[in-house]
């Protein structure tokens, strides 16, 4: 049987590996078999943090529109009720923008849903 030598798909799959491991320490970012470990390891991080991301946002959201409530002399459960039940149809982000940036604005929408008199 005839000898393959692979040729340039070797190349550039080498090529590729060492390009994403640009910027890594020691041999991980020169040496092949090294680039690839760490390079695999680097994508299944990036994947399950891009999902990891989006839990940490919505804590973030929920603490602020918590201390916002607060501040109002209400907690952030009993708002969220009153919003499922009135129909109101604000989601947290919105919501923890318009605590952050517009407080009497946040007071408001907490008055219109009925939770302070």
């Amino acid at each position: 049987m005839a000898r393959v030598k692979r040729g340039f798909k070797r190349r550039r799959r080498t090529n590729k590996i060492l390009k994403a491991a640009s910027g890594y320490r020691e041999r991980r970012g020169n040496t092949y078999r090294r680039a690839v470990e760490q390079v695999h390891r680097g994508w299944a991080y990036a994947y399950a943090h891009r999902k990891q991301n989006k839990r940490n946002f919505r804590a973030l959201w929920i603490a602020r529109i918590n201390a916002a409530c607060r501040m109002l002399g209400t907690k952030y459960s009993v708002l969220i009720d009153a919003m499922n039940k009135g129909g109101v149809a604000l989601d947290r982000k919105i919501l923890a923008d318009i605590a952050v940036h517009d407080p009497k604005g946040f007071g408001r929408i907490v008055q219109a849903v009925g939770v302070l008199q």
